[in-house]
């Protein structure tokens, strides 16, 4: 059974860091394809960045690309979200999710995590 757990949210200042953290258990993570996903209040929600394979293939949404950085630790099962630069319109709950390679789709997801840019 597949579990997602994020950390790492919080309040932060216009222009400041946040590292997220996702820890897997149940899967293998370089055999799989981890996304972090967020939706802010009143939105839907929308696609942050994704790393799969052996190779780590990293993908970002335009949105973020260049200010948000996602990595995984193997040896730890930790997928992370470096955010840098951030806006308060990255002001959301972030989550973590694990494709499932049987549907095609990310049927796993952790709780979530919130992230409160403050201008």
């Amino acid at each position: 059974q597949v579990q997602l757990v994020e950390s790492g949210g919080g309040l932060v200042q216009a222009g400041g860091s946040q590292r997220l953290s996702c820890a897997a258990s149940g899967l293998t993570l370089s055999t799989s394809r981890i996304a972090w996903f967020r939706q802010a209040p009143g939105k839907e929600r929308e696609f942050v960045a994704s790393i799969r394979s052996s190779a780590g293939i990293t993908v970002y949404a335009d949105s973020v690309k260049g200010r948000f950085t996602i990595s995984r630790d193997n040896a730890k099962n930790t997928v992370y979200l470096q955010m840098n630069s951030l806006k308060p319109e990255d002001t959301a709950a972030y989550y973590c999710a694990a494709l499932n390679p049987s549907t095609g789709k990310y049927d796993d997801w952790g709780q979530g995590t919130q992230v409160t840019v403050s201008s």
